[in-house]
C-alpha cells in the first residue's frame, strides 16, 4: 500500500468490529495514524492489537456528548489533530410501523443520526482552523430508499445523507470534505443479527432468511466489510477535493 495518508489521523467511531474495524485497517494501510472510538474496550483492543502501533482506541457512547467531547480530546492527546473524520457507530431494529415505539424511534435516531451530530461537532472546530479535513458518514442503502419494517432505521440514515449534503455545502469554503458511503447488505455481526431476528420472527430457516437478504443485490450476495473500507480511503485520499456532498452506493447495483 502507499503512504499517501501519512501524518494524517483519523478517527473512527464503531472501530472495534465489521465496517469499522475493516475502515480502520484500509486507512492504516495507507499510513494514517488511527484511534477507534466504541462503547466497549474489548473489541477495540482486539483491533488495535492487529493494527499495531500505529492505532489506539478511546471509549465513548456517541449518544453523549459530553463523553464524545472527552473522547475526541483522549484522541487529540494521543496522537494529534484529527485529519479524518468517520461515522460509522450504527444501530439497526425493524418493527411494523405501528410498534415502532418512541423508544425506538428515538434510539435509532440518538445512535444513528445524532451520533453523527455529536461528533462531527466536536471535532470539526480544529478542522476549520487548519483548513483541511475529510468526514465520511457511513449511511446506508436504507438512507437512499426505504425498506419495509425499517422506518425508524431509513428515517435516521436519510437523515444522515441530509446531514451529509448541507454539511457539504457549509464547509466547501474550508477545504472539508463532507460524503457518505451507503452499503447494502453487508457480512457484518448487525446482518447476523437481522439474519436471527428473521428465523426467530417468521420461522424461517437461518439460509431462507439470508437469501431474504441478499434478494436485494443484483449480485446475490453480501457486501464485504473491505469494499465499504476502500471506498472510504478512496474519498481521503489527495486528490479527491472536489467529491463532496455525496452519497456513494455499495450495493451491488441495487441502488442507481
Amino acid at each position: 500500500m502507499s503512504n499517501t495518508l501519512q501524518e494524517r489521523h483519523a478517527l473512527i467511531s464503531g472501530g472495534g468490529r465489521g465496517i469499522g474495524s475493516a475502515i480502520a485497517s484500509a486507512l492504516a494501510a495507507h499510513g494514517a495514524r488511527v484511534t477507534l472510538l466504541g462503547r466497549s474496550a474489548g473489541p477495540l483492543q482486539a483491533t488495535v492489537a492487529r493494527l499495531g502501533d500505529a492505532a489506539g482506541f478511546v471509549t465513548a457512547d456517541v449518544t453523549d456528548p459530553a463523553a464524545v467531547a472527552a473522547a475526541v480530546a483522549a484522541a487529540r492527546a494521543r496522537a494529534g489533530d484529527i485529519d479524518i473524520l468517520v461515522n460509522n457507530a450504527g444501530q439497526a431494529a425493524s418493527a411494523p410501523f405501528l410498534k415502532t415505539d418512541a423508544a425506538l424511534w428515538n434510539r435509532m435516531l440518538e445512535v444513528n443520526l445524532s451520533g453523527v451530530l455529536h461528533l462531527t461537532q466536536s471535532v470539526l472546530p480544529a478542522m476549520i482552523a487548519r483548513r483541511h479535513g475529510r468526514i465520511v458518514n457511513v449511511a446506508s442503502t436504507a438512507g437512499m430508499v426505504g425498506y419495509a419494517y425499517c422506518t425508524a432505521y431509513c428515517a435516521a440514515k436519510h437523515g444522515v445523507i441530509g446531514l451529509t449534503r448541507a454539511l457539504a455545502l457549509e464547509l466547501v469554503q474550508h477545504d472539508i470534505t463532507v460524503n457518505a458511503v451507503c452499503p447494502g447488505y453487508t457480512d457484518t455481526e448487525m446482518v447476523r443479527e437481522a439474519i436471527a431476528t428473521i428465523r426467530d420472527k417468521t420461522g424461517r430457516s437461518e439460509t431462507e432468511a439470508l437469501a431474504s437478504l441478499v434478494g436485494h443485490n443484483p449480485q446475490r450476495r453480501l457486501i464485504r466489510p473491505e469494499e465499504v473500507a476502500n471506498a472510504v480511503a478512496w474519498l481521503c485520499q489527495p486528490g479527491t477535493e472536489s467529491v463532496t456532498g455525496q452519497s456513494i452506493a455499495i450495493a451491488g447495483g441495487e441502488v442507481s
